[in-house]
């Protein structure tokens, strides 16, 4: 299968929903570092998530998504573009033996940014407690506590393939039918994880909801892509100060810094490190050398 988004909705009520499932950007992502098995787990429902929440969101630019932990797993990051891409990221502490949500992040917080600051638009973040006992469980409760938006999320993660699916109810719609709320959310419950894995979009809505009038959109393309380069990192250069970086220059002849998403390397030498502070400018080395 595709890494794909398959969008739907319910025609005789004001419920939509989303299903995902990613192979090739999952492989990706674990190409870029070694991560222990319990943290993979979170990872790739953390991934799966993001793009499911892209489904119902307009925006223009990215979508991140951060856990926050006390425990041995001290960050995971998230970021979906409106181009339908993503990345993904963690940092963790030790051997990773508990496989718990509770026992891998401890006490924290979860935190939704929407980056919409390159197209001239306004950012919103929002930040609440950790609370479940799953990933599901901790947008779940975001979406209802932050947006006051009812929401069923179910996800799935292996070595091979990441898989979601998700659920909303719409505020201030006329209801035409008022028990199919209840009525999808009893369905949904009896998809397991080996079917949201295995099984296409269309399958898992045919073998969920064959009996309710629905409409599927066109499936929407997901790939991994980093959106580091050169500038990007000489801007966060930049942001340490000049004489930060004039002292590990001076420590090691040259700055080193390595995308922590694509695994990327990027070098600045002095050349590079001068241009940083030219006002105004962001000059690469080759550049500055022609």
């Amino acid at each position: 299968m595709a890494d794909s988004l398959t969008r739907f909705v319910f025609e005789h009520a004001p419920v939509k929903g989303g299903v995902v499932q990613m192979t090739e950007t999952w492989r990706t992502v674990q190409q870029h570092a070694d991560y222990p098995a319990p943290l993979k787990n979170l990872l790739g429902e953390l991934l799966a998530a993001a793009a499911l929440l892209t489904s119902g969101i307009k925006f223009e630019g990215s979508l991140v998504l951060q856990l926050h932990g006390t425990g041995p797993v001290k960050l995971i990051v998230v970021e979906a573009t409106s181009q339908h891409t993503l990345r993904a990221t963690a940092k963790w502490e030790g051997n990773l033996v508990e496989t718990d949500l509770s026992s891998l992040l401890g006490k924290g917080r979860f935190v939704m940014t929407l980056d919409q600051s390159k197209a001239g638009k306004q950012n919103y973040q929002g930040i609440v407690p950790l609370e479940g006992q799953s990933v599901a469980d901790i947008l779940s409760h975001y979406m209802e506590s932050s947006e006051q938006l009812e929401t069923r999320i179910y996800l799935a993660a292996n070595d091979e393939t990441v898989g979601g699916m998700l659920l909303q109810k719409l505020p201030d719609k006329t209801i035409e039918d008022d028990d199919m709320w209840n009525r999808v959310g009893h369905l949904a419950d009896t998809l397991t994880a080996e079917e949201l894995l295995k099984l296409s979009a269309n399958d898992i809505l045919l073998r969920l909801f064959h009996e309710e009038t629905l409409r599927r959109f066109d499936q929407e393309p997901l790939s991994f892509r980093c959106t580091c380069n050169q500038e990007n990192v000489g801007s966060m250069l930049k942001l340490l100060g000049q004489d930060e970086v004039e002292s590990i220059l001076a420590e090691q002849g040259k700055v080193e810094v390595r995308c922590e998403f694509c695994d990327s390397l990027y070098v600045f030498d002095a050349v590079d490190a001068a241009q940083l502070f030219v006002k105004g400018t962001v000059i690469t080395a080759s550049e500055a050398r022609h």
